[in-house]
């Protein structure tokens, strides 16, 4: 057929894509099979699609053929009968990419020491993906970023290979909105957002990621779209803060922060509840807004208020190791010897995962001080500390500690039985609020 203009080959590339989207015969991949990338996985194939996941860590795809998912909120029938269907295959080898017609990428984005984006995870996957990108592929970038890395870092790479976007290929960016541990909210059922590089490419990521989501809202660009994300974590790592810091003026003034909060929530227009803690933790919150204060550094504007709330949610940690230090000697006893239990070390309750986990920085500092650390917590059986590995102890050894703290409040524990045993409770999730004791010293 002889095509007299780029915008016919265009056309024709994006029908073809348009087809196979609502046929759900596009071959889709899925790079990166962590909390999002397996989810999105699985609700796809369950969907229809044909999923290839990749991921270069062979314990993951070992584990998904083992039918012994990692991520938590995955049924085991569910993925064992994708697997057999064939609708769900799983490898480390990226050229499985090459025949796929749609492409998700869900690598990490984590932080230099400097704090400074780590990109070297999507750079890699679109470099290996610009020598086997082909005419009608849709490409989406769900990785967490700073604005202009879809247009700035990613376009280029895949142009290396002399397809052009909008014409040729179709480029999104989408961010990730998963809840880890939330029972109401999932991959499907969260509303998503969609930007492209050109309005071709929103209304195809636009139509693709309708097949399997209840609602996928697009926004202009996807500069727009990623800027999304880090609007939504920075809004929540800044009113983290601001409770935080009201933690600590309470704390001075001995009025009780909690009651404050609740009382404040009765407001019914002007007020939302945060509620403070002994840190932040997980991949996103204390990771995301420094993305952006990073960007905006690089056109001569300082993100002062992301900064400023950062520092506070990094003291916390230390303020909880004073309050042990305090509660501890007005039992006589110094940090130095004493027997510090801790109630929960993932970053949030009911979930297993220890990533920027609070804990960590609060066993180090008491460690530190010369306290003698021990943990329960029901959903990380093993805590990897450096060199070192503890292994999380019943309930029933905790009579001996000198100390408990808790510091993810996870829905298993039997918060009344701790009162019982233990001689004093730091409880800096207000886990304790319907227990009245004077053994327990409250955030």
């Amino acid at each position: 057929m002889q095509l007299d203009s780029e915008g016919s080959i265009a056309l024709i590339h994006a029908d073809e894509l348009r087809d196979k989207i609502l046929a759900r015969t596009a071959r889709t991949a899925v790079v990166g099979l962590g909390y999002v990338g397996l989810p999105l996985a699985i609700e796809l194939a369950g969907t229809g699609f044909s999923v290839t996941g990749i991921d270069s860590d062979p314990e993951k795809v070992r584990r998904i053929l083992a039918v012994d998912p990692y991520v938590e909120g995955i049924a085991q029938q569910h993925l064992a009968e994708l697997i057999k269907s064939g609708k769900l295959a799983v490898t480390t080898e990226a050229p499985a990419m090459e025949c796929c017609d749609t492409v998700s990428i869900c690598v990490p984005t984590p932080l230099r020491k400097t704090k400074d984006p780590d990109l070297s995870y999507i750079v890699r996957v679109c470099e290996d993906l610009a020598t086997r990108i082909h005419s009608g592929m849709l490409i989406v970038l769900e990785s967490t970023t700073y604005p202009g890395t879809t247009e700035e870092i990613v376009l280029p790479l895949l142009e290396r290979s002399g397809l052009r976007v909008g014409q040729d290929f179709f480029l999104c960016f989408s961010p990730e909105r998963l809840d880890p541990g939330n029972a109401k909210y999932n991959t499907s059922n969260i509303p998503k957002i969609i930007g492209g590089v050109t309005p071709k490419c929103i209304e195809l990521g636009q139509l693709f990621y309708s097949q399997v989501i209840d609602q996928v809202i697009a926004v202009s660009s996807t500069r727009a779209a990623e800027m999304v994300k880090l609007l939504e974590n920075t809004f929540r790592m800044i009113n983290i803060g601001l409770a935080n810091e009201m933690a600590i003026m309470c704390d001075r003034m001995n009025i009780d922060v909690w009651e404050v909060i609740e009382a404040a929530a009765t407001k019914p227009f002007g007020f939302m509840p945060f509620y403070p803690g002994p840190g932040l933790g997980g991949h996103c919150i204390p990771v995301d807004p420094h993305y952006l204060a990073w960007r905006t550094k690089q056109d001569g504007y300082e993100a002062r208020l992301i900064d400023l709330a950062a520092h506070i949610n990094a003291q916390m940690p230390r303020f909880i190791a004073d309050k042990v230090q305090a509660a501890l000697n007005g039992q006589c006893k110094p940090v130095r010897g004493s027997r510090i239990h801790i109630i929960g070390v993932a970053y949030k309750r009911d979930v297993p995962d220890v990533r920027e986990s609070p804990a960590l920085d609060i066993i180090a500092l008491l460690e530190k001080l010369g306290g003698i650390i021990t943990y329960t917590d029901p959903f990380v059986p093993r805590l990897r500390l450096d060199s070192r590995v503890l292994d999380s102890q019943p309930i029933e050894t905790l009579a001996a500690a000198d100390c408990l703290i808790i510091v993810t409040d996870h829905s298993q524990i039997d918060y009344e039985r701790l009162v019982e045993i233990a001689p004093i409770i730091v409880d800096t999730r207000n886990a304790l609020k319907r227990i009245a004791s004077d053994n327990i010293v409250r955030l």
